[in-house]
């Protein structure tokens, strides 16, 4: 009635019977096959040779587990192998009663994936959280730049720090709480099965340093009466002694956690410090280049005050003098920069190990063989193949997976293990392997010479065989082959060990496997021509569904999201950081202008104006961040192994030296190219502004801008 039902998959063998391998050299193979019995026929087991056993499956109820209740399962599980639980049992079942199962390797895995995934997930969220809480910063200097003259008439009339501080944070709550809120109200309503502890602490932080950032600065700047704004000019600062502390300290925080990183990794117990390794990264990195920000602003200021037009000048002093080339701007774009890039690395690191993995299990986009490659494949198998939509290659060779040295060939009367013999027409292999760039290798390694089959050999086949020509044999035929070269991989054979020739030199070289290349593959189409399943004897592996079963994971596909989402987040908190750093210079740009316009100063001339003062800062801030993302990468690639998040424990594949992180170009070029873009954009857009409100409010009597 359900063929497909728990019952029959607990036995597989009642349902189909199969072929079990024997411990014989070479392999031998048996039929194994269940019988059921009515319960009046048990007894006649008692006059067999075997030894009864009653035995129970017990099928578990997943389906309202979550990662919360793997402590407590564990405990049972461990209860019932050898605790108070297998007491009770044998109390029904036996003494000699014991209890076997994988869920306990199935949750095992599953919790090392969790821990393996959540600590690469935290560097990601802590990049995040941090670029965050820069522009909140950023935000708050803005209001507290915008408030300078209101508070310093309070200092000046006896204001104390503490009243100010009290009032600031009394206007910034009204708006801070409602909005924090408001975001954990949509946090819970937007994520299912939301973790309210969690989400609540998450506001709170937030609700706090919006709350803080606005006090603690004012009160910071207003710590002694100000009579006036003292100059701000980047070109001529000169950094005091306990910067230079604070620059050195963070320096040697980032040296310690990129070489943790490097030596523990992402394995470890985990801390702060290897999480927060991107963003020290990063500030290290803007603290260097707002140190060395001026030095090309001096050399290129003193040329073009002798050019005729001040256009060129203005905009170079105007750059070293503007605020928008403080640490903390800057900073946000780094950060935000850095983290886009090293989720994009991310994404491209997993994406790629994947693809190598799905590769190192087909050995090409598409598959066609017999079971165990025992029997040819049908004559028109890869004609028909050709036919179908998206194949743009085939190539058919003929795997033998019982091949033997011949006697007296091995070294010693130790068994000789078989080894894999590949026959293969030398020119469509080659290219093939050349398409997937994978063992690729030229045609001549291949040629005959007197007798002798040229062959290519995996690593350890070479080792064991030498360079010298040995006889083999194998149900193709007896050849003599000599090792001309060696390849780690080959499509023919991708995870076992090999020796490829010229399938012109067998005796039989009818072709039972058959490899093809192309994008797009009609899966059911390509079933459909072949004839492939179990009647028909012929089997068909597709490189796209080995790759499709690797993201079923909710784990790796949550820790996907959560890195996207960390490259749109990050590219996103640069375009807000790149806006409040122009928005805080803008009333100063306004002014700018309107005098100079007095001056004679064109429309054309101030877009010129202003779009030059804003390329420094903005080849600034995207070079740079294009140099750290990249500095960044190469650092922590060592120590961070994606392996776990690319591939399940359940698939059985492994990757070949790790999966670690690749450099993704997009998003290193597309949001620094979007930094400047958006400069150039909104500086042009606020001299259009500007000219059209006119000059009267900007030139009036007494105002300070």
């Amino acid at each position: 009635r359900n063929p497909r039902g728990s019952y029959w998959s607990a036995e597989p063998i009642l349902r189909t019977p199969g072929l079990a391998a024997m411990p014989t050299s070479p392999p031998q193979y048996r039929w194994e096959a269940g019988l059921l019995l009515a319960p009046d026929a048990g007894p006649a087991l008692l006059g067999t040779q075997s030894m009864p056993e009653r035995y129970w499956r017990v099928a578990p109820a997943t389906g309202g587990l979550t990662a919360r209740d793997t402590p407590r399962l564990l405990q049972g599980i461990a209860s019932l192998e050898g605790g108070p639980e297998l007491l009770k049992m044998r109390e029904i079942a036996g003494g000699t009663a014991v209890l076997s199962t994988g869920l306990e390797t199935v949750v095992g895995s599953h919790v090392a994936t969790r821990e393996a995934i959540t600590r690469i997930v935290v560097v990601a969220a802590f990049g995040i959280g941090s670029v965050a809480a820069v522009v909140l910063a950023m935000a708050g200097g803005l209001i507290a730049a915008r408030r300078t003259d209101e508070l310093a008439l309070l200092r000046s009339r006896g204001g104390s720090l503490r009243g100010i501080g009290g009032r600031l944070l009394a206007e910034t709550a009204v708006v801070a709480l409602p909005a924090s809120g408001a975001g954990l109200l949509l946090a819970v309503v937007a994520v299912d099965e939301a973790r309210l502890l969690p989400a609540v602490y998450g506001a709170t932080a937030v609700a706090l340093l919006a709350c803080a950032t606005l006090p603690v600065r004012a009160v910071f700047l207003h710590r002694r009466p100000r009579a006036h704004g003292d100059r701000d000019d980047l070109a001529q600062a000169r950094p005091g002694r306990q910067r230079t502390v604070a620059e050195l300290t963070l320096l040697i925080l980032a040296v310690a956690s990129v070489v943790t990183l490097r030596r523990r990794g992402t394995s470890g117990a985990g801390d702060l410090l290897v999480s927060a390794a991107p963003v020290l990264v990063a500030l290290i990195a803007a603290l260097v280049l707002v140190r060395l920000y001026p030095l090309p602003l001096r050399w290129a200021a003193r040329p073009a005050a002798r050019l005729r037009g001040a256009i060129g000048f203005l905009s170079l002093a105007r750059a070293g003098r503007s605020s928008a080339t403080g640490t903390l701007p800057l900073l946000a774009l780094l950060i935000a920069l850095t983290t886009a890039a090293f989720g994009g690395s991310v994404l491209s690191g997993v994406t790629e190990a994947r693809d190598r993995a799905a590769l190192l299990e087909v050995g090409a986009d598409a598959r066609v063989s017999t079971p165990r490659d025992a029997t040819p494949l049908p004559a028109e198998a890869e004609r028909a193949a050709r036919k179908v939509p998206g194949v743009r290659d085939t190539t058919a060779v003929r795997v033998e997976s019982t091949a033997e040295l011949a006697p007296g060939e091995g070294a010693g009367t130790a068994p000789q293990k078989p080894l894999t013999l590949i026959g293969v027409e030398p020119e469509s292999y080659t290219r093939l392997a050349r398409q997937l760039d994978f063992g690729a290798f030229p045609a001549q390694a291949l040629t005959s010479t007197g007798g002798v089959l040229n062959a290519v050999a995996s690593p350890g086949l070479a080792e064991r065989l030498g360079t010298a020509p040995r006889r083999i044999t194998s149900a193709a035929g007896e050849v003599t082959v000599r090792i001309t070269a060696v390849r780690a991989h080959t499509p023919a054979a991708p995870r076992s060990e090999f020796l490829l020739v010229d399938a012109a030199g067998l005796k039989h070289a009818d072709p039972t496997t058959l490899l093809a290349t192309g994008a797009g593959m009609d899966a059911r189409a390509l079933r459909a021509a072949l004839g492939a399943g179990a009647e028909q004897g012929v089997e068909v592996w597709l490189r796209s569904e080995e790759r499709a079963a690797l993201t079923g994971s909710p784990l790796q596909s949550g820790a996907e999201r959560i890195y996207g989402t960390a490259v749109v987040a990050g590219a996103a908190y640069a375009v807000v950081a790149l806006l409040l750093s122009l928005l805080h210079s803008a009333p100063e740009r306004a002014a700018l202008l309107a005098r100079l316009r007095t001056m004679g100063l064109t429309t054309r001339q101030s877009r010129q104006l202003l779009g030059l003062e804003a390329l420094p800062q903005a080849l600034l801030a995207a070079g740079g961040g294009v140099l750290v993302a990249w500095a960044t990468i190469q650092l922590l690639a060592p120590g961070v192994d994606l392996a776990r998040l690319a591939l399940t424990a359940a698939s059985g594949l492994t990757p070949v030296g790790g999966v670690s992180l690749r450099t993704d170009v997009w998003t290193l070029a597309l949001p620094a190219a979007g930094v400047v873009a958006l400069t150039g954009a909104v500086a042009l857009g606020h001299a259009w502004w500007t000219g059209r409100r006119g000059s009267i409010t900007e030139l009036r009597a007494g105002d300070t801008r």
